[in-house]
């Protein structure tokens, strides 16, 4: 427990509540300028994009292989760890050999995290009721769902119009974020002090 500026002690529901919207207003914010660059650049943000995209699957795989031999896990596990590492050492070199594949493995993994990230939020949404901003997490679930389905069907039809869907979606999911972002600290002012 903290202690306030009143003098009231603060329980951990209540800082966590206070300060969660800090941290969604800023992935919001991130996802806004990240948007816009992709759209005032789209040539050399694809090929910086598709790059760190390759970098990030090599140490990824790095860590894998580290968990494969160097964890105390099951062997299900370790075999699961080295096949994710050896995977990511493929897709990543692919990333490397030319820029229209790490484009479109870009696109796909974007898809792919959209889609599981808006399932995530729209069955949470769906499934409380008393969600702070819960119209607003419905519509940015189907956002995402909608956005992730059209960078997997179509990731290679235009490179511009994959520079303009992602950096589109990447504003309109940040405004979402900031909106919710301020439905959230004006909902855990509400929170009780002692919790």
């Amino acid at each position: 427990m903290t202690t306030s500026k009143e003098g009231v002690y603060e329980g951990p529901v209540q800082a966590l509540a206070r300060s969660a919207w800090q941290s969604i207003l800023v992935t919001g914010l991130l996802s806004v300028v990240l948007g816009i660059l992709i759209l005032v650049w789209p040539g050399p943000t694809l090929v910086v994009a598709g790059v760190l995209f390759g970098i990030y699957l090599l140490v990824s795989g790095v860590f894998q292989l580290i968990a494969a031999f160097g964890l105390h896990v099951s062997t299900w596990m370790r075999v699961l760890s080295f096949i994710t590492a050896i995977l990511s050492f493929v897709l990543g070199f692919f990333c490397f050999r030319n820029e229209f594949q790490a484009i479109g493995l870009l696109a796909l993994w974007i898809g792919i995290t959209w889609i599981f990230r808006g399932t995530a939020t729209l069955v949470a949404a769906m499934s409380d009721v008393a969600l702070p901003g819960r119209g607003w997490q419905v519509l940015f679930g189907v956002l995402l769902i909608v956005g992730g389905g059209l960078l997997i069907v179509e990731p290679f039809r235009s490179i511009g119009a994959l520079v303009i869907v992602v950096g589109c979606w990447l504003i309109a999911i940040g405004v979402f974020e900031v909106i919710t972002a301020f439905q959230v600290k004006s909902r855990a002012k509400k929170v009780p002090a002692g919790l």
